[in-house]
């Protein structure tokens, strides 16, 4: 049986939360890249992904490894959205990949926190308060001033990021809903995320014309060991990548979150330049990148702020592991 715990997170948990989520947001960037770039199904690659993590939780539950219930019919119809929304993200992003460079993506899903507020304000969550907002629009003017200093424009791919930016905002604000009105745990939500997507994905790749093309190239390519190693670090990561984000979203906030993956935009990019290259550095991009990072810094001091400041309040998401 769960129980629910009335308290406040504690600032480590939340602290470790976004932490990981961080980490596990930017490696899963240069990975999925690095997948993209030898093997161009991306809709079958966010299927095996999704696949891995229904199977990994449905054997760890049957095993006695975690304690997320079985699915409810009642519970799958209130999240099927939030699966909706996660995949069609995911498959607009993997897909922006394919002609849009690193630091580049990145700059463009940096206007995600701006969304979220805004999503937030629009579905009555209420008016942040000033330095909240002003610290999100910092953010997003400095994503701006780094776009600016080096868009080799590509108006499908642009567009492309651009609309997994609205598919994201909509499923953080949903997950954050979620977990606070129906009690889920982050592992609870990731299950039912990934077992609605099974369905929608395979019909998917079947209509796009990549299956059965995309399982024989895949079993051609897993022959390369190098590849092999990439595709499964790209299996694990998204089961990683899921859990921190469904973690720090509900322990969080929908906001916050993105703002953490604002601010390891700021060291993807910066990798992105060296490693994979494609981008002239320029005045512009460095100058971005600083107010773009001031912004992440002063909207975690003025939550902080507002943290300190009101009551300790309702909690109920319990990691859904033994110990």
């Amino acid at each position: 049986m769960e129980v629910q715990a009335e308290m406040e997170p504690s600032s480590s948990i939340s602290l470790v939360a976004a932490v990981s989520y961080g980490i596990a947001s930017m490696a899963m960037v240069f990975i999925n890249k690095a997948v993209i770039m030898q093997y161009p199904h991306s809709m079958t690659l966010l299927t095996l992904q999704q696949l891995a993590t229904s199977l990994l939780i449905h054997f760890g539950r049957r095993m006695g490894y975690t304690r997320a219930k079985g699915i409810d019919l009642a519970t799958a119809k209130k999240l099927l959205p939030v699966s909706i929304f996660y995949n069609a993200n995911v498959a607009f992003a993997l897909a922006s990949l394919k002609g849009v460079n690193i630091p580049m993506y990145i700059a463009i899903k940096r206007l995600t926190p701006l969304a979220v507020l805004i999503a937030g304000v629009l579905f009555g969550k209420g008016k942040p308060t000033t330095q909240v907002a002003l610290s999100v629009l910092l953010t997003a003017a400095g994503c701006v001033i780094a776009a600016l200093g080096d868009f080799s424009f590509d108006l499908f791919g642009y567009g492309l990021a651009l609309t997994s930016v609205f598919f994201q905002t909509m499923y953080l604000v949903l997950v954050e809903k979620s977990g606070a009105e129906d009690g889920l745990s982050s592992i609870e939500i990731m299950f039912y995320n990934s077992f609605l997507s099974l369905p929608f994905l395979s019909f998917l790749i079947i209509v796009t014309g990549e299956f059965p093309n995309s399982l024989s190239l895949l079993l051609a390519k897993c022959s390369y060991l190098p590849f092999l190693v990439i595709l499964v670090l790209s299996l694990v990561m998204g089961i990683v990548l899921n859990f921190t984000m469904f973690l720090c979203t509900i322990v969080n906030s929908a906001l916050t979150t993105t703002i953490v993956g604002v601010l390891k935009g700021v060291g993807s990019t910066t990798l992105g330049f060296v490693l994979l290259g494609g981008v002239e550095v320029h005045a512009l991009n460095v100058s971005g990148l600083v107010v773009n990072t001031a912004g992440g810094v002063w909207y975690s001091y003025a939550k902080y702020r507002q943290k300190k400041a009101k009551p300790a309040k309702l909690m109920s998401d319990l990691e859904a592991h033994k110990k």
